[in-house]
C-alpha cells in the first residue's frame, strides 16, 4: 500500500514537470477579469504595503505556495526548496497528502522538513477527504497536525481524480459528516482545498455550515489531474482510464468563476488556486475578494532547482503584484477588494447565467 502510494506520488511531480498536464482548452478566467489603470494613482510605490493576516497569521505578502509533494525522497529537496524561499519572504505552504507517512511513519521527514526550514512560516497539513470516508479520523489528523508542527489542516477534495484514477476510490458518501467533525474536534483551523474543478456557490455554503475555517477554491485553469491519470494510464493497461483522463481533461469550474461564486455566498476566507501564475492573476484574485492566492506549479519547476531560484520567482510575482497595486492606485492588500473590477466574457456569462451580481464589481469607487 504505502509502495504503491510513493510511486504515485512520483508520477505525479514526473507528470507535473515534464508532461502537458495543464488545462487544454479551460482556462482559469483572470482573462476575463480586467483591472482599471489609474493614470492619477496617487499613491506612492514606496509606500505599498503587501502585509497581510490569514487565519491569524501575519504573511509579509497574500501567497502561500499549493500543496505540492511528500512521501517519497525526492519531496525532502523539493519541500526544503520552497520552505526556505517562504520562511525567508514571510509567506505560508501546503504539503501535500500526509497519507503516505501515516501508512509508513519512515516518511514522515519527508513531511517534517518543511518545518526545520521554516520554523515561522505558516503551514498547511494535508489528508483526503476521501480517506476520512474510509477509516481515517481525529487520530490520523491530529498525527498530520505534530509531525509538521502544522498551523492549519487542509482537507483536500479530489473526486475528479479519484474517478479517473485506476486505483481511486470514488465513494465520497459521508464526506461533509466527517469535515465538520474533524472541525469541531482539533485546534486548527480546517481548509477544504479542492484539486482543480473548482468549488460551487453550493457546496461553499454546505462546508462553512460544516465549521471550515477557509476554503482554498481550486478551480480549473492550472494542473488538471485528470490529465495526471491520463498520462499515468499506459493505453494498453489501463483503456478505460486513458479515455476518462482525456474526456474529462478540462472538466469543472474555472477559478475566477469559482471565486466569485464561493465570495458572494460565504463570508470565510477564501484562497485563489488554480492557473494562478503572475502577480497580475494575484492581484485580480484578491480584488475578486480572495485573501490569499495560492501557487503551485510554477514554483514546482523551481522547488527542484533549489531554494535560491524558488525565492526569486516569489519575489517576482510579489514585485508585480506591489506594480499592479500602485497602477490601480492601492496602497494595501485590503484596498484591492474595493477597487473596480470589469468582469467579461464566458466568466460574466456564466454568473450571470447562476444569478450572481457583477455590476457591484465594476461600480466600486464611483459615488
Amino acid at each position: 500500500m504505502a509502495a504503491e502510494t510513493g510511486k504515485r506520488k512520483g508520477d505525479h511531480i514526473r507528470i507535473c514537470l515534464d508532461e502537458k498536464a495543464q488545462a487544454k482548452k479551460a482556462t482559469a478566467g483572470f482573462e476575463d477579469i480586467q483591472l482599471i489603470h489609474r493614470a492619477l494613482p496617487e499613491t506612492d510605490k514606496a509606500k505599498v504595503n503587501l502585509q497581510t493576516t490569514f487565519l491569524g497569521k501575519k504573511f509579509n505578502a497574500p501567497i502561500i505556495v499549493g500543496a505540492m509533494t511528500g512521501g517519497i525522497e525526492q519531496a525532502v529537496a523539493i519541500n526544503a526548496s520552497i520552505a526556505e524561499a517562504v520562511e525567508k519572504l514571510g509567506l505560508g505552504m501546503g504539503l501535500g497528502s500526509q497519507r503516505a507517512a501515516i501508512e509508513n511513519s519512515s516518511l514522515e521527514r519527508t513531511y517534517r522538513v518543511a518545518r526545520e526550514k521554516a520554523p515561522n512560516a505558516f503551514l498547511i497539513a494535508n489528508v483526503g477527504g476521501v480517506q476520512l470516508v474510509h477509516g481515517y479520523g481525529v487520530k490520523e489528523v491530529k498525527r498530520i497536525v505534530e509531525m509538521i508542527d502544522a498551523d492549519a489542516v487542509a482537507v483536500h477534495l479530489n473526486a475528479l481524480q479519484e474517478a479517473v484514477q485506476p486505483e481511486g476510490q470514488t465513494n465520497f458518501k459521508g464526506v461533509l459528516a466527517k469535515i465538520s467533525e474533524i472541525a469541531g474536534a482539533i485546534d486548527q483551523p480546517v481548509i477544504v482545498k479542492e484539486t482543480g474543478a473548482g468549488i460551487s456557490a453550493e457546496d461553499a455554503k454546505a462546508l462553512e455550515k460544516a465549521g471550515v475555517k477557509a476554503i482554498d477554491v481550486g478551480g480549473v485553469g492550472g494542473t488538471s489531474f485528470a490529465a495526471v491519470e491520463y498520462h499515468r494510464a499506459s493505453k494498453k493497461e489501463g483503456e478505460i482510464q486513458h479515455f476518462l483522463g482525456e474526456a474529462l481533461w478540462d472538466w469543472g469550474i474555472p477559478t475566477a468563476v469559482s471565486l466569485i461564486e464561493a465570495a458572494q455566498t460565504v463570508k470565510l476566507p477564501l484562497i485563489a488556486s488554480g492557473g494562478v501564475r503572475s502577480g497580475t492573476d494575484i492581484a485580480k484574485a484578491l480584488a475578486l475578494n480572495a485573501s490569499l492566492a495560492s501557487i503551485v506549479q510554477p514554483i514546482l519547476q523551481t522547488a527542484v532547482k533549489g531554494s535560491k531560484e524558488t525565492e526569486q520567482k516569489l519575489q517576482c510575482l510579489i514585485e508585480e503584484l506591489r506594480n499592479v497595486m500602485f497602477l490601480v492606485g492601492v496602497e494595501k492588500i485590503s484596498d484591492l477588494s474595493n477597487t473596480p473590477v470589469v468582469i467579461t466574457g464566458k466568466t460574466a456569462e456564466w454568473l450571470t447565467a447562476r444569478g450572481f451580481n457583477l455590476q457591484k464589481y465594476a461600480k466600486r469607487g464611483i459615488h
